[in-house]
């Protein structure tokens, strides 16, 4: 008896996270462009929606995403694939950047980022590869100052270059976030102050910076209490 009553518990707890599940068709009616040009397009077999900055935006880590309106985020698992290129017209300190918003406040004055550059993943110099992967939290914790007060600790190195699929997946509890590339067992960034706190929500972004023509697929979202 007891074990039938553990099977039924563990079935019960299944179908649970199930209903939290959602596999995301990109329709445009769920998707709306803060500050960036999107289109829905197919790449190498896969509907993906392709995301550019609005070049009117000079500065970084700003609110450059498509924003999905039928999502409100706090913790659980977003999984993505990305695929970055640059643009013609890319500056020379471009780096394909490219990655995921999150807990995305209504007027977008408020978020959580995780995003890679995936020209450092193989560059030639060590300091380039460990900022492969970048952290940051809008408006008052970009790269820039994240980097002068806590060196290496929200960015690091992963394997990764441009022109390639990548499997982003992010774990988010609390004040915690992991990000896993490429299927790792191992996170590639860990997160444990999330500066906007550990009950923040809000919705998702597809998030891009300068001279990134970037590409988003195999959306999966995952939401836990």
């Amino acid at each position: 008896m007891n074990a039938q009553k553990s099977l039924l518990l563990s079935f019960s707890l299944l179908i649970s996270m199930q209903l939290f599940s959602q596999s995301i068709a990109f329709e445009k009616n769920i998707l709306k462009p803060i500050h960036v040009s999107m289109s829905l397009t197919t790449l190498e077999g896969k509907k993906a929606v392709r995301v550019t900055k609005d070049s009117t935006i000079k500065e970084f880590d700003e609110p450059t995403f498509v924003k999905l309106v039928n999502i409100d985020f706090t913790n659980g698992v977003i999984e993505v694939k990305v695929l970055s290129k640059l643009l013609p017209n890319a500056p020379d300190f471009a780096r394909g950047f490219i990655g995921v918003a999150f807990r995305i406040n209504e007027d977008n004055s408020r978020f959580e980022s995780i995003y890679i550059r995936p020209t450092n993943g193989r560059a030639s110099q060590q300091l380039r590869r460990n900022r492969s992967i970048q952290y940051f939290s809008y408006p008052d914790y970009r790269f820039e100052r994240l980097r002068k007060e806590a060196p290496g600790e929200y960015e690091s190195y992963a394997d990764m270059g441009l022109n390639e699929w990548i499997k982003m997946k992010i774990v988010v509890k609390g004040s915690q976030a992991k990000l896993f590339l490429n299927n790792t067992r191992q996170p590639s960034l860990v997160v444990n102050d999330l500066k906007h706190g550990p009950d923040n929500k809000g919705a998702i972004g597809l998030f891009v910076d300068i001279g990134t023509e970037g590409f988003f697929a195999d959306l999966n979202v995952i939401q836990k209490n």
